[in-house]
């Protein structure tokens, strides 16, 4: 069973697999801080700065809280608001992944139209090989004694 699990682990899918996960979790920080630290400020001050954290409903006559926070501390709360702010991330979070799959689409094209239009141009043989050639080919093409 041991053999068995090394040459699973071995093969080219799991490796692959594991460097895909280690550098999606990195790419996913980069992408959390893009949406956090520059998009959702430029949303805020667009809409007012809307704060959804807050917005909830209370499930119990006891809350009274004017934060989530603290009504979460006082009884059950149908926390709304973090949903919302949850799902708008999600949303412009797939609304950049979507244009950075979209530009690199775009330029692995343009590099695919660029090497069909500019077939590769080998350099001429060197002068010995072009003689050789020469002889070769008037050999070929005299008649038969």
């Amino acid at each position: 069973m041991l053999n068995e699990f090394k040459a699973f682990i071995a093969r080219g899918n799991v490796m692959d697999l594991a460097v895909g996960v280690i550098i999606g979790g990195a790419f996913g920080g980069i992408v959390k801080s893009l949406v956090d630290d520059l998009i959702m400020p430029i949303v805020g001050a667009i809409f007012g700065g809307f704060d959804f954290s807050n917005y909830f409903l209370p499930l119990s006559s006891a809350v009274n809280a004017p934060t989530l926070a603290a009504a979460r501390a006082q009884g059950a709360v149908f926390a709304y608001g973090s949903f919302l702010t949850v799902l708008i991330n999600f949303l412009i979070l797939a609304w950049i992944i979507f244009l950075m799959v979209k530009a690199v689409n775009y330029l692995r094209l343009q590099v695919e139209r660029q090497e069909k239009q500019e077939p590769e141009q080998l350099p001429p043989p060197p002068a010995d090989v072009q003689l050789l050639t020469e002889i070769r080919d008037l050999l070929a093409n005299r008649p038969a004694v």
